[in-house]
């Protein structure tokens, strides 16, 4: 089967040219590159709530332009700027994956850019 690629990632903070697709499919799975709170370019402004929630759209909907959905995560890896924001990420996490938990690994780390969360999936459906 060929390997489907989503567009180039488009522009980061600063306005520069990401140079990596958005996600690529191979068979059913589907991986979506890291996804940080960026809007028009720019990470929104907010704690690790308005963060999360964002950086979870921006996956959502790179899932649907695939024809996926959250519901199709088997796994999600988050990074967390600050240890301390675990909880408020756990609280955003559960609003959008309960009764459907992917399994997940979360691990604190800084970020190449001035975010508090990052997060990319992988996804899979059937191909038949």
């Amino acid at each position: 089967m060929p390997i489907e690629r989503f567009r180039l990632a488009g522009q980061g903070a600063g306005g520069q040219e990401l140079p990596f697709a958005k996600a690529t499919k191979a068979g059913g799975f589907l991986f979506v590159s890291g996804q940080v709170a960026l809007e028009n370019g720019e990470v929104v402004e907010g704690g690790i709530v308005t963060q999360t929630r964002k950086a979870i759209e921006n996956v959502k909907a790179i899932l649907e332009e695939a024809g996926y959905e959250l519901e199709d995560v088997v796994k999600v890896n988050a990074w967390l700027d600050d240890p301390r924001d675990f909880w408020s990420f756990n609280g955003v996490f559960k609003e959008y994956f309960q009764g459907h938990p992917p399994a997940r690994s979360t691990v604190v780390s800084p970020l190449v850019v001035d975010a508090k969360v990052e997060i990319d999936v992988t996804a899979y459906k059937d191909p038949q």
